[in-house]
């Protein structure tokens, strides 16, 4: 996301002198290489200038650029006082901000490099500024977040990290965050009162979708003044890990992106925020080998697998044949992070030919891991979570796709389900991309989907014993008063 920086817009008390030279030049026209010719100043002296990077610059240089700006003798006096006042605070400010670092991960990054390169190159390179990455509950979206904040920061982005009240963390928290009341201030800035719903349907998407995108925010809903102050117009990284776009506003956002023109967001959310600029990106599952692959522990999801069972049974020797139960369990599990922990800590209680043969026949019950009971819950909320928030088409889709024969499915297969017309249907399947109930996949050559066991499992269980056609819908997510009003989908014959 792209947001100019207009210098009317920016307070006296927060301007720092690279934002005034970068105002003076934009509002004459001029660019670096145009202004480093007439203040004799070269191009790089006067980007960092811009970028806050030279702390304590000479009088004469600051002289020399007034003059290539043809500042008027106030204009010059603000450039002055500037310069005095990043000469009394500016080092303890740049100090402050280095020590703005991201949460530390508990456990190593595995599977997900291609990713974190893409995202930290986007986000560096200013290219969006805006991105939200969205998946079903416990695929790692937190984890992709430290490693792409970790990656800016070493690269110079001090990075303000705030996780929302109730997500689950898997980090430790820096032990000295000089702006934690900062951060926590422009969180609760960005957010509304109550969230508002899509016109369409009673699911809420954030308030992009019935706000008023260019409206200006009122005089009383300025960013936080103590943020402007720190950053300036530093580049820097605001992390908001676990968010609900429901509650977010656009508008604030807008303003703070104009007042600090070097700002990222990153957002990790189960819904996307649906606002102009935003950028999504969708996160699927770990890669796990299909039952005809050879045996091996090269997939991530093995990968993973592996790693978390060698944390409760380093006994478990990575032979021909665990290897071999090892990847079925990581198929079966369709390589969820989060699945794939609570299916390993069962081995405290049980052989992995044990676990295995659970997997086959009840996956559900895995789901609760054994030393930590929020995970399990966790999970099962926020599968019924994204199941209710999907529109009712979608959710009455997923309910045809998993009484349906096979596990994979395509475009075509949604077009004869539901008679509906090929863009109906791309947009049905993407809905539930974004949602994490299915994941793509080209084993075959061609684009296929599947919905995912974890979403399989624990629908099934929703609500025990219904009828045929209310078990379909319940697979969905749907209730069962819904049930009577759709048509029964009998399963075709198994091959």
């Amino acid at each position: 996301m792209t947001t100019g920086l207009s210098p009317e817009g920016t307070t006296t008390a927060t301007a720092a002198l690279g934002t005034l030279i970068r105002g003076h030049r934009l509002r004459i026209g001029l660019t670096q290489r145009e202004l480093a010719d007439l203040s004799t100043i070269s191009v790089r002296a006067i980007r960092d200038l811009e970028k806050g990077k030279a702390l304590r610059p000479r009088a004469e240089t600051i002289r020399l650029i007034a003059d290539g700006l043809r500042l008027g003798p106030r204009a010059r006096t603000a450039l002055e006082e500037a310069v005095r006042r990043g000469h009394h605070g500016g080092g303890s400010r740049h100090l402050l901000l280095e020590r703005c670092a991201p949460p530390a991960p508990l456990h190593p990054l595995i599977g997900r490099q291609a990713e974190a390169t893409v995202l930290a190159e986007e986000l560096r390179s200013g290219a969006e500024r805006l991105v939200t990455v969205v998946g079903l509950s416990g695929v790692g979206k937190t984890r992709l977040a430290l490693e792409t904040a970790a990656r800016l920061h070493d690269a110079g982005f001090p990075v303000l990290w705030h996780t929302a009240p109730g997500a689950v963390t898997d980090s430790l928290p820096p032990d000295d965050d000089p702006l934690l009341a900062v951060t926590t201030a422009c969180a609760a800035h960005l957010q509304t009162p109550e969230p508002r719903t899509h016109p369409d349907t009673t699911t809420a998407y954030g308030t992009g979708a019935g706000a008023s995108y260019g409206a200006p925010a009122p005089a009383d809903e300025q960013p936080p003044a103590a943020l402007l102050a720190a950053l300036g117009d530093r580049d820097a990284l605001l992390v908001l890990d676990g968010a609900a776009p429901a509650r977010l506003d656009f508008p604030r956002l807008t303003r703070l992106l104009r007042e600090l023109p070097g700002l990222r967001v990153l957002v990790t959310a189960d819904t996307p925020w649906n606002v102009p600029g935003e950028r999504l990106f969708l996160l699927a599952p770990l890669d796990a080998p299909r039952p005809d692959a050879p045996a091996g522990a090269d997939a991530p999801a093995v990968r993973f697998l592996l790693g978390r069972i060698r944390q409760v049974r380093p006994d478990i020797v990575p032979d021909e044949r665990s290897l071999a139960d090892v990847a079925w369990v990581a198929h079966r599990l369709d390589g969820h992070p989060l699945a794939l922990a609570a299916a390993a800590s069962w081995l405290t209680v049980c052989d992995l030919p044990t676990l295995r043969g659970i997997v086959e026949t009840d996956p559900a019950a895995l789901l609760d891991h054994l030393a930590d009971g929020r995970s399990g819950s966790h999970l099962r909320d926020g599968v019924d979570r994204t199941l209710a928030q999907l529109p009712a088409s979608s959710r009455e889709l997923v309910g045809r796709l998993c009484t349906a024969a096979g596990d994979d499915f395509d475009l075509d297969e949604v077009v004869r389900l539901t008679g509906r017309s090929l863009p109906d249907c791309g947009r049905m399947v993407r809905t539930l991309l974004i949602g994490g109930v299915i994941r793509p996949g080209t084993d075959h050559g061609r684009s296929t989907f599947r919905v995912l066991r974890v979403v399989r499992a624990l629908a099934a269980r929703q609500e025990p014993g219904p009828p045929a056609h209310a078990a379909s819908c319940a697979s969905a997510g749907m209730p069962e008063a819904r049930a009577s009003a759709a048509p029964a989908v009998a399963a075709p014959a198994a091959a």
